[in-house]
C-alpha cells in the first residue's frame, strides 16, 4: 500500500516556477514509478511526466518537455516536478500516482493516487 500526498500548486504569473512534491508513504516506495498527470476543468485527464523507479528514465508530454524537471529523491520517499516557464494552459489539478509496470503515460497502469494539488498561472 502506498499513500501519496501532494504540494507546493499555487497561484502564479505566466513565466513564472513552481515546484510540486509528492510525498510517499510505505517502505516500497523505490519499488514504484511515479507519473504526474493533470486535469483542467472540462478536460480529460492529462499525462505530464512520469519517472521510473531508480530514477534513470523520465518520460514528458510533448506540451511540458524543456520546461518541466520530474525527479526523485528514494531516501525521502519524494518525487518532484519542476515547472517553469508556466503558461496559463497549465492550470489544473496536478495529481501524482504510482505504478509497478506498464506505460509511464497510461493512467490504467497506475495503482495508487493521491489528492491533486491545484496550480493556476494568470496571465
Amino acid at each position: 500500500q502506498v499513500q501519496l500526498v501532494e504540494s507546493g500548486g499555487g497561484l502564479v504569473q505566466a513565466g513564472g516556477s513552481l515546484r510540486l512534491s509528492c510525498a510517499a508513504s510505505g517502505r516500497t516506495f523505490s519499488s514504484y514509478g511515479i507519473g504526474w498527470f493533470r486535469q483542467a476543468p472540462g478536460k480529460e485527464r492529462e499525462f505530464v511526466a512520469a519517472i521510473g523507479w531508480s530514477g534513470g528514465s523520465t518520460y514528458y508530454a510533448a506540451s511540458v518537455k524543456g520546461r518541466f524537471t520530474i525527479s526523485r529523491d528514494n531516501a525521502k520517499n519524494t518525487v518532484y516536478l519542476q515547472m517553469n516557464g508556466l503558461k496559463p494552459e497549465d492550470t489544473a489539478v496536478y495529481v501524482c500516482a504510482a505504478r509497478t509496470y506498464g506505460a509511464p503515460a497510461d493512467p490504467k497502469t497506475y495503482t495508487y493516487w493521491g489528492q491533486g494539488t491545484q496550480v493556476t498561472v494568470s496571465s
